[in-house]
């Protein structure tokens, strides 16, 4: 779990634009985020396994 402060800090404006990243609202997880879906690639699994994301469907081949 991301420390509180960090999220704090990303939620921000940052003084210049290019520091600014993006962080999962849900858990804070900066790394692997979907920006489409606004969360990280975990929270994305755990919703669309649950069915609360429409349109996604877990694929096989």
């Amino acid at each position: 779990m991301a420390k509180l402060s960090k999220i704090a800090q990303a939620k921000r404006k940052p003084k210049f634009s290019v520091r600014a990243y993006n962080r999962c609202p849900l858990c804070g997880r900066p790394r692997a985020f979907l920006r489409k879906f606004n969360m990280c690639r975990i929270c994305f699994r755990h919703r669309a396994l649950r069915g609360e994301i429409t349109g996604v469907t877990k694929s096989s081949w």
